[in-house]
């Protein structure tokens, strides 16, 4: 499917959406009929992002130790719940929170944190429509209206961010974002080992989303208000085809 057939057929879905593919040295694309998607699990993303700018400042370290029993044990993503080692470096527990995209990790990081600071990290780092209202799995504070949001122009924010990184952190990052688990959006029509994609997955019921960024593209689609799921992942494996598939020269 070429990419005037992938838009007819993003637009046609009924849902709202946000497609985002740019290939080194290429004009970016953006097609999109809504900047505000509930965040799911991508907001992971930007709370990756706000601790490394954190640690710079001295206030935080990847080398301090958590106790994983210091948060109500929430499951969904994810398996530190059921480890025996309770103790881990908050290197590994941020390592957790973006492979296996683990909602008990993520939620010691937010405690580590808290949700003010990391918002006022947001803005620092120039996310203005990323906003953490709650933990996750945190279903009371959800069915009082509170969620965790982020916009598509924030998705390409974070590209300038990652790039943006000291050598070392980026290493870090790309390494992390690499060894997500979640194959099944952006990456689900290829082998997992015939391409290099760094990135980040987020799903609630109604919202997928999958951002990241090969050698060669940065791409993301983000999809909400999904009434049909399996027409959605097709969605999800024509757009990474075309963001794995680089474009003739010339």
């Amino acid at each position: 499917m070429d990419l005037t057939a992938f838009l007819h057929a993003l637009r046609d879905s009924g849902t709202q959406y946000a497609f985002y593919l740019q290939f080194q040295g290429k004009p970016p694309h953006l097609e999109a009929n809504c900047n505000r998607f509930s965040a799911a699990s991508l907001i992971k993303v930007p709370i990756l992002l706000a601790w490394l700018h954190l640690e710079r400042a001295g206030e935080v370290s990847r080398s301090e130790w958590c106790n994983l029993d210091e948060e109500p044990q929430v499951q969904g993503a994810g398996f530190a719940w059921a480890m025996t080692t309770r103790c881990l470096t908050y290197h590994d527990v941020l390592l957790m929170m973006i492979t296996t995209s683990d909602n008990l990790c993520t939620n010691l990081v937010i405690r580590r944190l808290g949700i003010e600071r990391l918002n006022r990290a947001f803005a620092t780092l120039g996310l203005k429509g990323t906003v953490l209202q709650r933990k996750l799995m945190d279903f009371e504070a959800r069915a009082r209206g509170l969620d965790n949001w982020i916009s598509a122009t924030d998705c390409i924010r974070l590209f300038d961010l990652v790039r943006a990184l000291p050598p070392i952190e980026r290493q870090w990052v790309d390494q992390v974002l690499s060894l997500n688990q979640d194959d099944r959006l952006l990456k689900r029509n290829f082998n997992p080992d015939a391409v290099t994609f760094c990135h980040k997955t987020g799903s609630i019921p109604g919202v997928l989303h999958d951002w990241g960024y090969t050698s060669q593209a940065e791409v993301f689609l983000l999809m909400q208000g999904i009434t049909n799921e399996r027409a959605a992942l097709e969605l999800f494996g024509w757009a990474g085809e075309l963001a794995f598939t680089p474009p003739l020269k010339g």
